[in-house]
């Protein structure tokens, strides 16, 4: 991190002092916006209402500002906004659906936080994959080069953070949708608990769900100094003072044994900077992952086949033949597949009776090329996500650049389900090591 500031720190400086104001920092955004190759960062960006929201700021605010005052943060297309129309990345959604009569909470404590939203997001299609690909609105190419998906399925999110249309971005999380597109574009992605922060309910008004049990929200940006400002006044977590040393359980080798040697040495490389720092690092059990993916994938089918019973046909052919697979499951097997998630969860909290954080790559891979079969690499990557999916906790993914180590890389390190505080003071720890003396 060579900078001084942190971009949110810098933005927010340069607002109070007057020296920028909301509605330049609006038109800046507006020129950055879909400057990808496909020019669809956003399914919906209209730059005259991100001027309007600037300029009535100060109307809006008259005696304080609020924390994130003037702070543009994009809104995946999952998420309803005001007067615009919900597609969940879907073209018959997007002719099916009216527009919106209200914000979902999400844009509304977006609003009340003082933040320009930029538009609505990218994402693949109904959240239901990983690459960032989409029949309907085209694969989402990442800004900073053209020839790699940003990865998804909060893709739009992810390009919108990179090309600096927006400096933070609202995602969802189920099987590593926040996670995944963090590394593979550079940025540092936050993927909230279920349990985290005030009426954690309550964020999921006027939002699409893709399955319920496994759903989280977060956000990507690009710097983890912002970490702690950025998740805990969007998402009411407070904040809790750094621990006085660090355990951190990481997966052994036989785990890795399909990473990509870039991955490999981003995780190697930044188990050597905890350890420099002061962090205690051992190594965990993880022979109860090897059926993750059975048990995630199950839950996930059945759970999205009854949200979208009625539509498969409409949606991408993978997506159609997984939504029918979760509606072919009868309840005792859906039954079977909730109470191995159940036995699941049990060894996988008492992780943390003998650590405070897990560690692992983000993904085996450091990229994902457009018009290639990803199936095989979609598996091989929810390998690594759907642990954490399945254990409900939070995990910030780290890119591999922190440790000067090849673009596209990243680690996750997540806490006990509801410990999303300690993880943020985790990351500010985690930054004032990496800034120096």
């Amino acid at each position: 991190m060579p900078e001084l500031e942190s971009p949110l720190t810098r933005l927010l400086n340069a607002l109070n002092d007057g020296s920028t104001t909301p509605v330049e920092v609006a038109r800046s955004c507006a020129a950055h916006a879909n400057r990808n190759a496909l020019h669809n960062t956003y399914l919906h960006f209209d730059a005259g209402d991100l001027v309007a929201q600037a300029e009535s700021l100060p109307e809006r605010f008259p005696a304080s500002r609020p924390p994130l005052y003037g702070v543009p943060v994009s809104l995946k297309d999952c998420f309803d906004l005001a007067g615009t129309v919900t597609t969940c990345g879907s073209g018959l959604y997007a002719k099916l659906h009216p527009p919106a009569k209200e914000d979902s909470a999400v844009a509304a404590r977006l609003r009340e936080s003082g933040c320009l939203i930029t538009g609505k997001t990218h994402l693949h299609q109904l959240a239901y994959g990983i690459t960032g690909q989409n029949r309907d609105f085209g694969d989402c190419l990442q800004p900073a080069d053209a020839s790699r998906l940003t990865g998804g399925s909060s893709s739009g999110g992810a390009a919108s953070a990179q090309e600096g249309s927006a400096l933070a971005a609202i995602g969802t999380d189920t099987g590593g949708s926040i996670r995944v597109p963090a590394a593979l574009c550079g940025l540092v992605g936050f993927r909230c608990s279920r349990s985290a922060g005030k009426s954690w309910p309550e964020l999921w008004r006027g939002a699409a769900h893709l399955a319920p049990s496994f759903d989280t929200i977060g956000l990507l940006f690009a710097d983890p100094r912002d970490a702690a400002l950025l998740v805990g006044t969007l998402f009411g977590i407070p904040a809790i003072p750094a621990a006085s040393r660090y355990r951190i359980g990481c997966v052994p080798d036989s785990f890795l044994d399909d990473c990509e040697p870039s991955s490999l040495a981003t995780y190697r490389a930044s188990q050597k900077m905890l350890e420099r720092a002061g962090a205690e690092l051992g190594e965990v059990d993880v022979s109860y992952w090897n059926d993750t993916i059975e048990i995630f994938s199950g839950i996930q089918a059945h759970e999205a086949a009854i949200l979208h019973r009625g539509h498969f046909e409409h949606f991408e052919p993978a997506i159609a033949q997984r939504l029918a697979w979760g509606a072919s499951l009868s309840a005792v097997e859906v039954d079977r597949l909730r109470t191995r998630h159940e036995h699941f969860k049990v060894p996988m909290a008492e992780l943390f009776e003998s650590f405070d954080l897990l560690m692992l790559p983000c993904a085996p891979v450091d990229r994902l090329l457009p018009h290639a079969d990803q199936s095989t690499v979609r598996q091989a990557i929810l390998r690594y996500t759907t642990p954490f999916s399945l254990g409900g906790l939070p995990a910030v993914a780290l890119p591999g650049s922190l440790v000067g180590e090849t673009f596209g890389t990243g680690v996750q390190i997540a806490a006990a389900s509801g410990m999303d505080g300690d993880l943020l003071s985790f990351v500010t720890w985690l930054s004032l090591e990496l800034a120096g003396p």
